[in-house]
């Protein structure tokens, strides 16, 4: 079951069908700041393209697909688009990551005629970018709530201790992450427990798993119970300081059960895929309302919750009956998540 909430219009303007055969094709380009296999959030972003790119197809549109893998060093990645864009092949450049938009507004200066559409990233006034970011805070927000719920001592969960402490594992500290999705978590936290406090690491990077074991099983040893793991490949480590100590994981963005059940208690996700595939779409058919950047959060039906048969194995019903008393008063209006201005 995905507890995603009442969708509304996604993109504005809804979502136009095609109407016939275009002239030439339509030459989209993927760049992957990372490697997509084992990352939620391009596995998403490329089934979206992929999935327009067929639809339009059908419609008797004309569009070629590239995917470009830049690798886990954020420092190459300027240069690696750069180099994307200066061949001119590509009607539009598809990407996502809360970096990126920093990095499309300096490439733009000297490549004013490229399209980008931007996922999870903000990118406002800009003619030619189309920008759709999904509300880290809310996201972060739901998470930090069932980890509040575990980390009590009367959770029913044998790894609960006393200490009221989660942890917060990041691949690398961004303005995203510190901004938003840190003190989401742990806001989120808090609204079950005021006395809940927080212990953050960085990882450095978003692959070493044996050093993402050690973070974490630091936390554990720490007083910790209960850690949200955003690490890329480094996720695997936390699975297994988890495994190890006897505590709790938090997946993000996608499906984590299946990881590790038992161990991974909850998975919040982000409806991406859909608004990817949408806004390929639209850009294909020349509808898409470039300039026109969007955030996306539980109102909007693009972040939600996935209850599994993992979950409710995982999680004594008590626990899960308050926690869904929760999804279901933000979904309803009856409670909302205090989300600050975000841009």
């Amino acid at each position: 079951m995905f507890f995603f909430f009442p969708v509304v219009a996604i993109l504005a303007g809804g979502l136009n069908e095609p109407k016939g055969s275009t002239s030439g094709s339509f030459q989209i380009g993927v760049f992957v700041p990372g490697v997509v296999e084992g990352s939620p959030t391009y596995e998403m972003m490329v089934n979206g393209v992929t999935r327009a790119k067929e639809r339009a197809e059908q419609e008797g549109y004309s569009v070629s697909l590239k995917v470009f893998e830049a690798g886990f060093n954020q420092a190459e990645w300027t240069a690696s688009l750069t180099a994307m864009v200066a061949t001119g092949s590509y009607d539009l450049i598809v990407t996502s990551n809360p970096s990126l938009p920093d990095i499309v507004r300096e490439i733009r200066k000297s490549f004013p005629e490229q399209h980008f559409l931007l996922l999870d990233g903000y990118l406002a006034s800009d003619s030619r970018v189309k920008s759709i970011y999904f509300n880290q805070y809310e996201q972060a927000y739901i998470a930090g709530y069932l980890a509040g719920l575990v980390t009590q001592p009367d959770s029913g969960l044998s790894g609960s201790n006393a200490q009221k402490r989660i942890g917060l594992l990041a691949g690398q500290e961004y303005p995203v992450m510190d901004q938003q999705i840190r003190p989401g978590y742990l806001a989120g936290a808090q609204a079950v427990d005021p006395d809940i406090t927080l212990d953050f690491r960085v990882l450095g990077n978003w692959y070493d798993a044996g050093k993402a074991n050690d973070l974490v099983s630091s936390m554990f040893r720490n007083g910790v119970d209960t850690v949200l793991t955003i690490a890329g490949g480094g996720n695997q480590g936390t699975i297994s300081a988890a495994q190890s100590n006897n505590g709790y994981v938090i997946w993000y963005d996608s499906p984590g059960y299946s990881y590790a059940p038992g161990i991974i208690v909850g998975s919040t996700l982000v409806r991406q895929e859909e608004s990817t595939y949408e806004a390929t779409l639209q850009a294909i058919t020349g509808a898409l309302d470039y300039g026109n950047p969007e955030i996306l959060g539980v109102q909007e039906g693009a972040i939600g919750f996935h209850i599994s048969q993992e979950y409710i194995e995982a999680l004594p019903e008590s626990l899960r009956d308050e926690f869904e008393r929760f999804l279901t008063a933000i979904q309803d209006g009856t409670t909302t998540i205090p989300s600050p201005r975000l841009f």
